[in-house]
């Protein structure tokens, strides 16, 4: 099956820096179709009001982590089948192991380039 390159992803990050980057990566691989959010909450309304193909969010935010986010979202019946991939600076066993059992799609640790946000989403999404 065929990724749909303008399917709509949602980023979220507490950093405007690290959302430009993410954008760009994106873009670079051809999705063009990106909505932002700075943190788990902010996400999750706009989850509530729009159906993402793709999910990728920081671990490390503030009211709400990516990490809580991933389980509202997983707890949530219309949102819980949304590919879902966490990004953080930390690469502790116990936090991917954490991430896994919360139902996470895959993980991703920065920095990182557009091969490997390409190789990360195909896992979750098909090739594209």
């Amino acid at each position: 099956m065929a990724v749909d390159m303008n399917m709509p992803i949602l980023i979220i990050d507490d950093y405007k820096t690290m959302l430009r980057i993410i954008r760009n990566l994106l873009k670079q691989l051809g999705f063009d179709n990106v909505d932002e959010a700075a943190d788990g909450s902010a996400a999750l309304s706009k989850m509530r009001t729009r159906q993402y193909g793709l999910v990728i969010s920081d671990w490390n935010m503030e009211p709400m982590t990516g990490f809580e986010l991933l389980k509202e979202v997983r707890a949530d019946e219309s949102l819980k089948a949304t590919p879902f991939i966490m990004i953080t600076a930390e690469s502790k066993t116990e936090n991917v192991i954490a991430a896994k059992k919360a139902g996470v799609n895959n993980y991703i640790v920065k920095p990182f380039n557009a091969a490997t946000l390409k190789t990360k989403m195909a896992s979750v999404i098909g090739d594209f």
